[in-house]
């Protein structure tokens, strides 16, 4: 099992679309026995769905997310745990344990967002209710 996480500065990031970094972690046996970060070099969710797959992950733990994410993701065979939050190292350990804390109906609307929000803001937002709101 690979596992990817949206990544920034060792917590998870709220925004698929916009990630500059996913965390992967390379699991055997239950257990983490290799991570790296890796910079995706690239934005949209095609993009990264691509990135993902060439990256060989088969799950990916993240927050906010959109439906065109979600269907990239889906015909690529990634499983999906949106609605996370927090310590990405923490939260690869809980789905490992079978405790990891998710929203699988958190959507990131951001195609209504006002000139300068972002998705990645804590603020009624994806990191909030799943839903962002201008």
């Amino acid at each position: 099992m690979k596992i990817a996480v949206t990544y920034e500065n060792g917590q998870i990031f709220q925004h698929f679309g916009h990630c500059a970094q996913f965390k992967f972690y390379q699991v055997e046996d239950g257990k983490v026995v290799s991570a790296q970060v890796l910079d995706a070099g690239g934005s949209g969710h095609g993009a990264l769905a691509g990135f993902l797959t060439e990256q060989g992950a088969d799950t990916l733990i993240c927050g906010g997310i959109g439906g065109g994410a979600r269907t990239a993701l889906a015909v690529a065979g990634i499983t999906l745990y949106p609605g996370a939050s927090g310590d990405a190292d923490a939260q690869v350990e809980a789905l490992l344990a079978g405790t990891l804390h998710y929203d699988p109906d958190t959507q990131c609307a951001h195609h209504h967002h006002e000139e300068g929000h972002t998705c990645g803001e804590d603020h009624q937002g994806c990191a909030g209710n799943g839903h962002c709101h201008g």
